[in-house]
Parts: structure tokens; sequence; C-alpha cells
């Protein structure tokens, strides 16, 4: 109590000797300058706005001062302010559009990684504040390297990573060791289904929160968020048309226009939209696609802004297991070799809409609604899995095909309300957030069987072999198949929590948070020709948490610590019949960030632990599929990112991850080996340059790198099962290496793009049943206009 009683007076005699500045920064046309910079002239005292435009500095000395504004596309303002003893003096900033700046903007951020905000975040910290690892993909990057799939952007992270393509229709991401499901995917804010490929023409960004975000959004995995920022309207008129083409038939149109509706400049709207078609260095594998992204944009007062977004994305791609495997080792046969049936198909149907309301209540406080719907449809069809429905392939490579068909209906509905504040008390800066959501998913998945009377009624569709395609006649038609049973699985979840950044000294911040999520589950199964319809509901109630410490020396440094817990659920029961309570996991992390050589690179590392300390099992010798809480998973590693602003026409991007995902404790699985599919190492890097002397003023040139080292899928041996056959089985480790050259006239861009320049083979797999190979070397071509 009593070194309480001196910090508060401490603190209060410290702020009536100085003084302080408070302020909003927007531009000319209303708009809200996140991450604009503040600076005291002829002084290292400034700070940076939050994503709703305030900026606050303290501690100023009081005298007459000069208070500079700036931000990327707009003009500098300066303008002179007072600063007294024991006042905080307001002073707002209106920023006129810079043309010359915006034409720049156009093809560069100059902000550093530690100075950008992400909106995944929701409060507006910047990284540098925050007790956590974060990365931003920006718009320059997407463009420089023509990125055509997120694996593509996830080129210049470090240890985030494709863990698998099954089927060759999706990318399934990973980090630390937990797989980014559509839990874990965002697109603007809002959950977003990633069992089809995202478009990327649409993108503005890419943001990855790693580690732990439960105490934001409830269940999702321990390894991390990603967060999709597609682009936005804008109040001036502009546009880009571009073609794209490349090897294997592909060829993808793609238009995005933006501008005001109206002279008043409230409304503004943007279009992005695109088709694609493709053949594939697949034999017989094709896709095509076509997307829709309209957006608006309404200024509705001075402190109010509401924004409108919606999609359509319709995906048709060929379905494709890959290569296989015989024994749990990949199948020797030809990178191009399909050993599905040519009709095979995957249909995704993706649309969505989202209404986003920003209102300024005052300087210190911002609140921030959303609403969204997201339906989803899949209709998968064609020859099974290698390896599925116990048709093993055998060593001489005969293989039994059967065939799978199954659809989703999904449907989902989110509502959220975020008060961000900023605040002081005394001269306790606060950075706090309160928030309630409530989303729910409507989710039917229906499953189809096949018969040939033919082979004994069992699902025979024929017999190939891998190694030799000629060997037997392949069947071409399509049979009727019939549907065996609808599952609907309709999932209520509540959320409410609060966050506070806490600057107790100039030095020092802590973040802390709680939240309380409420989880109601069904799961009603109906089995065709209907026997015996069941039902049943789940609960589920977890607290989590996180609290973090900042230290920051100086202001290009700072050393962060944090804990914080996440959960799973779990719909198993026990062997009394209850449902098990959540698998809760427990993530403490340990970084530096750092701005060095005057801003010019930031580069930061963090190392981490992360234990799942009641992972749901089978009792061993259960008869009645009973689970227990007796597993435990350790992930722990360290992450390494480099990142630098684009000086004297370089820019370079850099990073390596290791990481150590293992059973530690199971009593179904060998203790201390891998689970699937996590490469232990990682690397990034890349380089662009563009040329400034007079013959070559016009050309950028820029080389890609990106390492995945060896991981394991197969399927992990169970030492509850004696004489056991299942096994892991290695992955070989792969090096791409990209080469990027443009040239820009005018409005007018040429982008030539090499691919995986050195050929390597390698895999994506999934158990032991969808062995996809990387695609090999590839050419592609953009030819764009902008004005």
């Amino acid at each position: 109590m009593l070194l309480t009683s001196i910090f508060l007076i401490s603190s209060i005699l410290t702020f009536s000797q100085t003084g302080g500045i408070s302020g909003n920064v927007r531009t000319e046309t209303n708009e809200l300058a996140s991450d604009a910079n503040l600076t005291l002239k002829g002084t290292t005292i400034g700070a940076t706005t939050d994503f709703n435009g305030n900026y606050s500095i303290s501690g100023i000395t009081p005298g007459v001062y000069t208070l500079v504004a700036s931000f990327v596309g707009m003009k500098t303002v300066e303008k002179p302010i007072q600063v007294i003893a024991g006042r905080v003096t307001t002073l707002d900033f209106v920023l006129p559009e810079d043309r010359k700046e915006l034409d720049e903007v156009v093809v560069q951020d100059t902000r550093t990684l530690n100075e950008k905000t992400v909106d995944i975040g929701k409060s507006g910290i910047r990284a540098m504040d925050l007790p956590q690892s974060v990365i931003v993909i920006d718009a320059t990057t997407l463009r420089n390297q023509q990125v055509g799939r997120l694996s593509d952007v996830l080129n210049n992270t470090s240890g985030v990573y494709v863990m698998g393509t099954t089927g060759g229709v999706q990318e399934e991401i990973a980090g630390r060791g937990f797989a980014y499901g559509s839990n874990n995917t965002f697109k603007n804010g809002v959950r977003y289904n990633n069992g089809a490929m995202p478009e990327t023409t649409s993108l503005e960004r890419i943001e990855i929160l790693k580690g732990s975000s439960a105490i934001l959004f409830g269940n999702v995995a321990a390894g991390g968020v990603l967060n999709l920022v597609t682009k936005k309207p804008q109040f001036q008129q502009g546009g880009e048309i571009s073609f794209r083409a490349g090897s294997y038939a592909f060829y993808k149109p793609a238009i995005d226009i933006y501008g005001p509706i109206n002279s008043s400049q409230t409304v503004a709207f943007r279009i992005n939209t695109t088709y694609e078609n493709a053949l594939s260095f697949r034999d017989q594998v094709k896709a095509d696609r076509i997307f829709f992204n309209p957006s608006f944009m309404i200024k509705a007062s001075k402190k109010t802004e509401i924004l409108i977004e919606g999609d359509y994305l319709r995906d048709n791609r060929t379905l494709d297991y890959g290569t296989g495997t015989v024994n749990y080792e990949i199948a020797d046969i030809p990178r191009n070799t399909f050993l599905g049936a040519s009709w095979s198909y995957n249909k995704v149907t993706q649309k969505s809409a989202t209404v986003t309301v920003i209102h300024t209540i005052n300087e210190k406080l911002n609140l921030r609604m959303l609403s969204s719907y997201q339906g989803y449809d899949n209709d998968l069809y064609g020859t099974t899995r290698p390896n599925a429905s116990s048709q093993l392939v055998k060593p001489d490579g005969t293989w039994v095909r059967g065939l799978q068909r199954t659809g989703t209906l999904q449907d989902y509905y989110i509502g959220q309300a975020d008060l961000i504040g900023n605040f002081k008390t005394g001269s306790i800066k606060h950075q706090a957030l309160v928030g309630i959501e409530y989303d729910q998913y409507q989710n039917t998945t229906l499953t189809y069987g096949y018969t040939n009377p033919a082979a004994k009624n069992q699902n025979v569709y024929d017999s190939i072999n891998i190694y030799n395609l000629n060997l037997y006649s392949q069947r071409t038609d399509i049979p009727t198949i019939s549907l065996t049973r609808k599952t609907d699985n309709p999932v209520k979840r509540v959320g409410v929590y609060v966050q506070d950044m806490v600057t107790l000294l100039e030095k020092l911040k802590v973040l802390a948070g709680v939240r309380y999520s409420y989880i109601e589950s069904k799961s009603n199964v109906v089995n065709y020709p209907v026997a015996n319809p069941t039902s049943d509901t789940y609960y589920d109630g977890p607290i989590t948490s996180r609290f973090g410490l900042v230290y920051q020396p100086m202001k290009q440094l700072s050393v962060f610590s944090s804990y914080a817990n996440s959960f799973t659920l779990n719909t198993n029961v026990d062997a009394s019949g209850k449902v098990l309570s959540a698998s809760n996991i427990d993530q403490s992390e340990l970084g530096v960030k750092s701005e060095l050589f005057n801003g010019f690179l930031s580069a930061n590392v963090t190392t981490y632990k992360i234990v799942n300390g009641n992972l749901a099992q089978p009792v061993l010798g259960s008869t009645t599929n009973a689970y227990e809480l007796a597993g435990e998973v350790t992930s722990k590693g360290v992450e390494l990112d480099v990142m630098s602003r684009p000086v004297n026409g370089f820019s370079v991007i850099a990073g390596y991850s290791y990481n150590d995902t293992r059973y530690t404790k199971s009593t179904q699985y060998v203790e201390g080996s891998l689970l699937r599919y996590n490469p232990q190492h990682t690397a990034n890097g890349s380089v662009f340059y563009s040329f400034k002397q007079q013959a070559l003023k016009n050309f950028r040139v820029g080389v890609t790198t990106s390492y995945i080292g060896e991981r394991v899928a197969g399927r992990s041996t169970r030492t509850a099962i004696s004489n056991d056959t299942y096994k892991l089985m290695p992955i070989p480790a792969y090096l791409l290496f990209d080469i990027h050259v443009a040239y820009t006239l005018d409005k007018i861009s040429v982008r030539v793009k090499a691919s995986n320049l050195l050929n390597e083979l390698s895999y994506n797999v999934h158990d032991d049943n969808s062995v996809n190979p990387i695609a090999p070397r590839q050419f592609t071509a953009t030819l764009s206009y902008r004005w």
C-alpha cells in the first residue's frame, strides 16, 4: 500500500511538472489516418496514431514547439503549439493529399514492420508495443511477387507454412505445430472457410498474429491467426486492368475500379473481379474460377463511417489425390501421373456480405460494430484416395479404386461490437478494449455410398496399376451414388472479453485481458434409409486470459514476455458417458523487436513454448469408445523475422524458424514422436531492387527463396495396439528459388516471374493417401494498365 501511494504521488508530481499533447489526424477527405507519425520538430519525441487516427504524447517539458504530422501519400503539416505544465493540449490535423506521394504509395509502403498495426488485433496496438509476434505482408510485396496463391504469400513468413493440399483443391496452413483451420482464418476480421483457395487479387495485405489469440476470438488454435484484408473503396478515381498468363495454359484477366459515387464525396466504391482458367502439370487436371468483390464506403457523418463489403467465389477443379504411397513410401512414378478418374471434381461456391460501422464517440472512445454472413457450399465427387477404404496400393502397383462423394452446406453469421478507449488515469495511459460477439454456424454434411453389384456390393469402381496405367481398361462413366448419411451440426458461440494495454512508465507497458466463451454444439445424424436418428448436444464455457510485459529501453528496441492460454473443444465422452471438458493449452513467449540502421531494418526474434497438457485420447481397453484427458503435446521453437523499408531502391524480407512439436505424454502414441506435417526448419528471403540509373530507370528485379525442411506424414505408431502397422513417413525438404523482373512505363507495367527455377521435387502429404507433388518450374507474365 505504501509503495502504491509513493508511486501515485510520484506520478502526479511528474505530470504536474510536464505537459502533454493529444489529438486526431485525418485526411482532407475525412478518412482516419492510421499509423500517421507525429514528431516534435528538432527532438526524438513523438507518437503514432492508432487505427482511429488518435495520438497522445506525454512527459513534455513546458515550452513552445512545432509539431510535425506526416502520413504516406499526404503532405507533411507543421503546427506551432505551447505545452503547459500539468495540462494536455489538444491539436488536430487535417492532411491534404500529395499527388506525387499518392503515385508512389501505389508501389511501396514506407512503414517498417514494427510501425504497422493490424486490424485483426482489434484495439489498434502497434506491433512494437504488442507482446506477440506479428507479420504483415503488404500490397507492394503481393504485387512485386505476382502472388497467385496464399502459399506464395507464406514464402515471406517464418514458421507459417502449407501443411497439406488434400485433394489438390485447397491449401491447409499451419504454424508452430498447429493447423490454421477455418476457425483461425479470417477475412476482414470475420472467420473465413478456407476449404477453397482464397482469391488473392482482391487483397491489400495479409496479417498474421502468431501464438494464442483466444482472448480475442475464442476457440482458435494455439499457433496463430491469419487475416486477409481486402482492398477498400477510395475517394479518388482510379483502377487497374491486368492480364496474367503462364505455363500450362494458365490465363487470368482482372479488373479493379474505385472512386467516389457522389460529388460531395461521402460515398465511394470499389469493384474487384477476376476469372481464372488453367490446366496443370498433372495430367487431366484443370481448374476454373470466377470472383467478384464489390465494396462501398459511406461517410454517414463526421464521426460515423459505414463499410459494406461482399464477395462471390465459384471454384471448380479436378479432384486429385496425387501419386499415392506403397507401404508408407512415396510411389516412384512421374510427377505428372494422375491416378483418379478423369471426371473427378470438387465444386465450391462461397459468398459473403459484411457491414462494419465505426463511430467516434469522442476523442477517447470509439465504437466498432460488425455484422456478417458467409455461405459455403461444396460438392466433392470422384475416385477414393489411394490406400483409403482398406484398398491399399499393392507392391506391384495394383490398386482397386472405389468412389467417394461428400457435400457441405454451411451458413455462418456473426455480430460483434468493440468499444476502444484511449485515456489516462493520472499519468497512466490506457489503450482498452471491451467487446462482445455472437456467432452461429448452420452446418450440414452429406455423405454418399457406392456399391457395385458386380463386386459383391462392395465399394469397387475399377482397378488400375499406378506404374502402368495402360495395364487395365479404366472406366469413364459417372455412376449414380446414394445418400447414406446427413449430419446437421449447428454451433452457437457467445464471447465477452476485456483487454487493456497499460503504459505504467514511459518504458514499461503491460497488456492484460480475459475472455469468457459460451459454446453450444449439436449433432443431429440421420442415416439412410432412415433408421434410429441420433441427436447430441454439447456445452462448454471456458475462460481464457493473457498477460504480457513490454520493456522499451529506447524507442528502437522492445523486449517482451507473455503468457496466454487457449482451448480446443472435445465432443467425445468419458467412461461414464459425460462429454469431456475442453482441452487447455498454455503458451509462454519471449521476444525482442528492434529497429536497426535508423529504421531501415526491423529485426525481431521470438522464442515460445506451447503445451497442450490434457489432450483427449481413447481409454485403454475400453469397449465403449470412451475417452480421457490423458495426453500431452508440446511445441517449442524460435523465430527470426527481418524486413526493411524501401531505401535507395532496395527492399528485403527474410526469416527463419525452428519448431519441435511432439507427443510428450500419450497413452496411444510413442512418446517423443513428432506430430505430422510440421517442418522443424523453415527459412525465407527476398531481395528487390528498383534501378535508379537513367538507362534502367523503370526496371525492377527481385529474387525470392523459401526453404521447407524435412517433416513427417503417414500415421503415428500406436503403442496401444500390439504389432501396429501404422508408421510415420519422412517427406523430403525442398528449396524454392524464384526470379522476378518488372518494367513500368507511365501507367503500363509488365512483370515476369520464373518460379521453382531449380525444378525441385517434394510433396505435400496428408496421412498416406493424398500425396500431392509441388509444382515444377513455371513461368508467369502479367501486363497491367493503371490510372
